[in-house]
């Protein structure tokens, strides 16, 4: 026990139930970091097994067995032999999946013989049923020595028993298993005997694993040696030892499979998966679903959100019109219509459709179809040097690039994981889909094609596939100049399908809404209230300037009263710090057809992408007249003119900045984040830099084109 408090670890294979049972017993007493050296998570929660005993459990990734390849493998590896000094387990919670029982066994069968504490948490069970599969769990704890507990975490079932069979463990009512559970002495017993004398302690089997890698322990350096010197005099063979210890562990799992396990015929009907299987996973039809589902997604974000995003938009229409006929006229009074409430309604009126594209992404993993996107798209994804697991971290980087980047650590090949890390921000985020949403309102029509299908819904689904498209670009050209010799190679496991848990999906949608308007709305409204001052106020010479012409204007023009105060309000933007800020940069982006406040709105953009609709909706209320301060943002956007008296937003302007923000770099958070993954600044400067030249040519082109 550590400090009183006893750490358990929780471990098992990928897709056995390991985050439901965490979430499970710790609740919302959760802490995430990061195991030392190492960019994996770490984990760790509070869980309390009664009569007065508390735990610490720290959920371990995933691995199939104790022969580990990747680097999170590792991690759980050597925390397992003992060799993580901040993580010194009293106690395992091992899950194995009903559903697969003889692979999970494999696993199982190891663990015993490293002598620890154990319980297994036998997780799928109701999988198990539906496949005609029937388990004598009395008889499997009886053969295999070790306490069994069938627990469901999604509908959090043997939950207080398994705990009670923790807290039991906990107090040594049960004891490891005397006799292991294949004679591993035999497999080399010179070799295992001399290292059980140079380490003290160990069982047999562990002892294996001192002579196959010993190499990656903290060892001391005479140890060190003394182990290679037992290896030789002993010659040794890992992988011959390593072979001869699977194949005898299945042989004895055979055995206890025939005496504790009924199976169905294996000539029975196909199951429903596997007949779903062969329409979405076929080389033509699984991309056409594939096509479809995307174009449902994007078609319901857009089409269902539209009611809610209305109403939220004139609401604040009507909040700032009536705020402005009740309060002074004061320099405070606009601060606040202009800069909290505009900066708020640019929060707030685009949490339905965050809410809504989380939603579906969540019902898409809960189902089980996104792991058949990754095995769908594999062969396609290794033509531009990365592989299926790729498409997980791509398609999270739909909801943000932060999760997603981190998530590749999954990728065991180091090639294809920077690849995937340089490439992964081109997926059009959430943050992104604000700036969409407004622009494409402002200059595609909302029509249906074909009566049915929303061309603005099909606009979006462009720029998604734009992104799309071009990190596959991207990577196929980046594959030539990245140079690695690791062999690649994909395994995945396709979960079952499962219905969605509706209570998983709602909280999701409610907690991503939460983190919108908290996190990124704090930079939002900060910004946008610095951009309220920074376009309120300019060089006392120049404002003074403009007040006194047109004060001068309107003593002589007055039937020219309300013309005059708009361009008054026009001209104290234009010589305010934004303005000049913006005039500043207003060569370089005049090619792309945008005009200065547009070149505000990039600048700021690169603390937040979203932060461009904070920054529109503070830059069209700073100066407005009073019979504009109830118009919404979109409709102050469109009435937008150049000097020359054209639109400001044309469809070439609208195109070309809908694509600068698909392709640009606008991101700290991901930047800080790559540079985290990659250790090293190389790699964050590489994508800021290629991302931005993209970004700035593709848009030059697409101005060009369409005007």
């Amino acid at each position: 026990m550590s400090n009183g408090m006893i750490q358990i670890g929780l471990v098992g294979n990928p897709n056995s139930g390991k985050s439901s049972l965490f979430n499970s017993l710790t609740g919302l007493n959760q802490k995430v970091g990061n195991f030392p050296g190492v960019t994996v998570d770490k984990k760790t929660g509070r869980c309390d097994l009664g009569d007065n005993l508390s735990s610490t459990i720290i959920d371990l990734p995933g691995t199939y067995s104790l022969y580990p390849k990747r680097g999170d493998e590792w991690v759980t590896y050597k925390v397992l032999m003992g060799q993580d000094a901040d993580v010194q387990l009293d106690m395992l919670i091992l899950l194995a999946d009903a559903s697969n029982l003889k692979r999970n066994l494999l696993f199982v069968s190891q663990i015993i013989d490293l002598k620890l504490p154990v319980v297994v948490a036998l997780t799928m069970c109701d999988m198990a049923r539906r496949k005609g599969i029937e388990i004598d769990i009395e008889g499997l704890e009886r053969e295999l020595g070790v306490p069994v507990v069938a627990v469901n975490p999604r509908r959090n079932k043997g939950i207080s028993q398994l705990k009670k069979v923790m807290a039991a463990v906990a107090r040594q009512q049960y004891k490891a298993p005397v006799l292991d559970f294949i004679p591993n002495l035999d497999l080399a017993a010179g070799a295992v005997k001399q290292v059980k004398e140079l380490v003290p302690g160990i069982s047999d089997y562990k002892a294996i694993h001192y002579l196959i890698n010993h190499e990656h322990f903290a060892l001391p350096d005479q140890l060190q040696e003394d182990i290679e010197q037992t290896e030789k005099d002993n010659q040794f063979n890992p992988t011959k030892t390593q072979a001869e210890e699977i194949m005898q562990r299945y042989t004895r799992i055979k055995g206890i499979m025939q005496q504790t396990i009924a199976e169905p015929d294996p000539l029975r009907k196909s199951l429903l998966t596997e007949k779903i299987d062969k329409l979405l996973l076929h080389r033509v039809w699984g991309y056409l679903i594939l096509l479809a589902v995307l174009f449902l997604l994007f078609q319901s974000v857009f089409l269902v959100a539209q009611y809610p995003m209305d109403a939220i938009e004139s609401a604040f229409g009507s909040i700032g019109s009536w705020l402005g006929s009740v309060l002074p006229d004061t320099w405070w009074s606009d601060l606040v219509i202009n800069g909290l409430v505009a900066g708020l309604s640019g929060i707030l009126v685009f949490v339905p459709q965050i809410m809504i594209l989380f939603g579906l992404i969540t019902v898409l993993e809960d189902t089980g179809y996104m792991a058949r996107i990754s095995f769908l798209t594999d062969k396609l994804m290794r033509k531009v040097g990365l592989n299926g697991k790729s498409v997980m971290p791509m398609i999270s980087a739909f909801a943000c690039a932060v999760p997603a980047i981190m998530s590749a650590r999954n990728i065991e090949n180091s090639k294809e994981r920077l690849l995937t890390i340089l490439v992964t921000p081109l997926m059009s985020c959430s943050a992104r889909l604000p700036v969409f949403t407004i622009l494409i309102a402002l200059v595609v029509p909302q029509e249906l094609v074909g009566g049915v299908i929303s061309l603005q819904g099909l606009v979006m689904m462009g720029l998604y596939l734009l992104g799309i498209v071009m990190a596959m670009m991207v990577s196929w050209i980046a594959k030539w100049f990245i140079r690695n010799r690791e062999k690649s190679f994909f395994i995945l496991e396709l979960p079952m399908y499962r219905a969605p848990r509706w209570n998983n999906i709602f909280t999701t949608m409610v907690e991503k809404a939460r983190i919108f308007v908290t996190d990124a709305g704090k930079i939002i409204m900060i910004i946008s209230l610095l951009l309220w001052a920074l376009s309120s106020y300019g060089p006392g010479e120049r404002m003074e300037k403009v007040a006194a012409e047109y004060a001068a204007l309107k003593s002589s023009q007055p039937e020219r009263l309300e013309e005059l105060e708009k361009e008054e309000g026009a001209a104290k933007l234009a010589n305010s710090y934004a303005g000049i800020l913006g005039k500043a940069i207003e060569p370089v982006i005049t090619p792309l057809g945008y005009d200065w406040k547009i070149g505000i709105a990039l600048i700021t953009s690169f603390a937040a992408r979203e932060v461009f609709v904070g920054t529109m909706a503070t830059l069209y209320s700073v100066g407005e007249t009073d019979d504009e301060s109830g118009l919404l943002l979109r409709q102050k956007m469109q009435q937008a003119r150049k000097a020359d008296g054209s639109k400001v937003y044309s469809l070439a302007t609208g195109l070309s900045l809908m694509v600068f923000y698909v392709l640009a770099m606008q991101c700290m958070s991901t930047l800080a984040i790559v540079k985290r993954e990659t250790r090293s600044w190389k790699w964050p400067v590489v994508q800021f830099v290629y991302m931005t030249a993209l970004a700035y040519l593709m848009s030059f082109l697409t101005y060009q084109i369409w005007s």
